[in-house]
């Protein structure tokens, strides 16, 4: 008679990717390979419609306000030095994206989406949460952001070829995401 225990661990360690912060007893190269696949779909949607984001900020592409109109919607939402504000949201946006497209240092980018989405989710309260007014396509990608930051990866990622110290670990993402929540705050807190 078999343990409910034995089961458990069976089907954890075969559902489990082999690496990362659920890493139990090894997938299956199928599985691995589409655990992977997946998190590549993730960090292309989420990392393209960031940096896609940051481009209209600083370049104005793709019906952008650029670097004058962003300073504008940062001053009339109350954020103290709008135009560098708008300088800083863009590149942290692009770079941020283009980093989770990538999986180049994936919990340092999902930290600066992270706080970014955060400040948004900030700015758009009250509004409710149907779009256009409220907030659900930011509470999406700061969730969405929140998952891959604390997953990793994946082994599809520039982070694999790296001379990091260690792989992707959940005390990486987590302590990514505080550190996104404190920038954020901390600029939250300047805006009046």
């Amino acid at each position: 008679m078999s343990s409910p225990h034995v089961t458990e661990t069976t089907d954890t360690a075969r559902y489990a990717p082999s690496s990362g912060p659920l890493a139990g007893g090894g997938a299956a190269p199928a599985e691995q390979s589409a655990y992977d696949a997946g998190l590549l779909v993730l960090r292309l949607a989420l990392g393209l419609t960031m940096a896609a984001h940051g481009s209209q900020k600083l370049f104005g592409w793709f019906s952008g306000g650029g670097i004058d109109g962003t300073a504008q919607f940062f001053a009339s939402s109350g954020y103290p030095s709008a135009k560098t504000m708008a300088v800083v949201a863009g590149l942290t946006e692009t770079l941020g994206g283009l980093g989770l497209v990538l999986g180049l240092l994936t919990p340092l980018a999902g930290a600066a989406v992270f706080g970014t989405l955060l400040n948004a989710l900030a700015v758009k309260w009250g509004g409710g949460f149907f779009a256009p007014q409220g907030v659900e396509y930011e509470l999406l990608l700061l969730v969405g952001v929140a998952a891959l930051t604390l997953t990793g990866p994946g082994r599809l990622a520039a982070d694999r070829v790296l001379p990091l110290p260690s792989p992707h670990r959940l005390t990486h993402g987590a302590a990514a995401l505080v550190l996104g929540a404190l920038v954020a705050g901390a600029v939250l807190l300047a805006r009046s």
